[in-house]
């Protein structure tokens, strides 16, 4: 998934970059382009406001971010796969999205924990 983005915001387009750097590219090679301004006529626009029209409202997290794009991604590009196939493959695809995330919490929890025990071991050896 290549994405572009354009906003009038610079707090909004710098915020984006850094959220999808690994996905960034030009406007003309981009599969969506990311845009604070309501787009009618652009089926690559990915549209983001405090509106209800938008495709993400703000305010929003770096993974809603990323799970709206994959959604209006797939949803632009669809994968060719025939009858149950595509039932069977959809399932697997979000089995491994949610082990994924599993993985993801694990490892932010374990480091949360030792960033506390840290913590506590130097209070108490002052």
């Amino acid at each position: 998934m290549k994405v572009a983005v354009a906003c009038h915001s610079p707090l909004l387009q710098k915020s984006l970059e850094i959220f999808l750097n690994k996905y960034l590219s030009s406007s003309k090679k981009s599969d969506i382009v990311i845009r604070d301004e309501e787009c009618l006529d652009d089926a690559k626009c990915f549209y983001i406001a405090s509106n209800e029209k938008a495709d993400l409202m703000k305010p929003f997290s770096k993974a809603q971010l990323v799970l709206a794009l994959e959604k209006k991604y797939n949803e632009l590009y669809p994968r060719t796969v025939s009858g149950s196939n595509a039932v069977h493959k959809n399932n697997n695809v979000e089995a491994l999205d949610f082990k994924i995330l599993e993985k993801r919490i694990e490892y932010l929890t374990k480091e949360y924990q030792e960033n506390i025990l840290r913590a506590v071991k130097a209070f108490y050896e002052k």
